[in-house]
């Protein structure tokens, strides 16, 4: 996007998903998007039509056919608004945990999760992402990371371009991530942001998965200096956040450590 905005408005979808139940989900976050207007970026959890699933083989769309992608193109064009989340999709005959970021005029950009999760075994069902992908929406650029990507910060690692730029201003972490280890994804999230002085902003579900999980939430917007907007924990929440460029700006001139990397 061309135009330049100082500040965005996100809105933060923490919400239940219904169990490899995709007509259900697309219901509900059509239901939770219904009185969101005036955003430029809207994210949802983290396989947001099925939940975290291992049934790659039932629960793959494709690129070229998916009703999935079509909603989540129909809402951007309706909200004008970009959306991330990630959908399980099978290209060739390979199954991705796949990021789609897709722009207000309902053009697609993809990130493959590069960490898959061995301890669900999300290893054996789903091939790595081998790439960084870094978007721009409205002069920001952006990050994009799914969950247990949150756990490596080696991939995620800012540093100075050779115009003096950082290299992205906000890192982007849609998630299912369980409520036994919610103490490690507030600490991470915060971690990042403070080391790769970035916005951070993580959105993660809450209820309860097909395999008896429970979600906390704990959804967040992070700045570079580690101060934090939480969500309501365990309760579903449509939260609008706002994020600064000029702010981001001062934190990085006051403290000028990417320059140092």
């Amino acid at each position: 996007m061309s135009d330049l905005k100082n500040s965005l408005q996100i809105a933060l979808v923490q919400a239940t998903q219904a169990w490899e139940d995709k007509e259900s989900n697309l219901l509900h976050f059509a239901t939770l998007l219904n009185d969101v207007s005036g955003t430029d970026l809207i994210l949802l959890p983290e396989m947001f039509n099925t939940g975290f699933s291992m049934n790659s083989n039932k629960l793959a769309e494709t690129m070229e056919n998916s009703k999935s992608l079509d909603w989540l193109t129909s809402t951007a064009k309706s909200k004008n608004s970009a959306i991330y989340t990630s959908l399980i999709i099978k290209d060739g005959d390979r199954y991705f945990n796949r990021g789609v970021f897709v722009d207000p005029n309902g053009q697609l950009h993809i990130y493959n999760k590069r960490k898959t999760f061995g301890l669900a075994g999300e290893d054996k069902q789903y091939s790595s992402g081998e790439e960084e992908v870094v978007v721009e929406l409205f002069g920001w650029r952006m990050q994009l990371q799914i969950c247990y990507d949150l756990r490596f910060p080696e991939i995620v690692r800012n540093r100075l371009l050779s115009d003096g730029t950082a290299a992205y201003d906000l890192i982007l972490y849609v998630a299912n991530w369980p409520e036994r280890r919610r103490l490690h994804w507030q600490s991470l999230l915060r971690a990042r942001a403070i080391e790769n002085q970035s916005y951070v902003v993580g959105v993660n579900r809450v209820g309860q998965d097909g395999n008896g999980l429970s979600y906390a939430g704990d959804s967040v917007c992070v700045d570079a200096l580690g101060i934090e907007e939480n969500l309501t924990p365990f309760k579903e929440e449509v939260r609008i956040v706002t994020v600064s460029k000029e702010a981001l700006l001062q934190a990085r001139t006051a403290l000028p450590f990417l320059k140092d990397i």
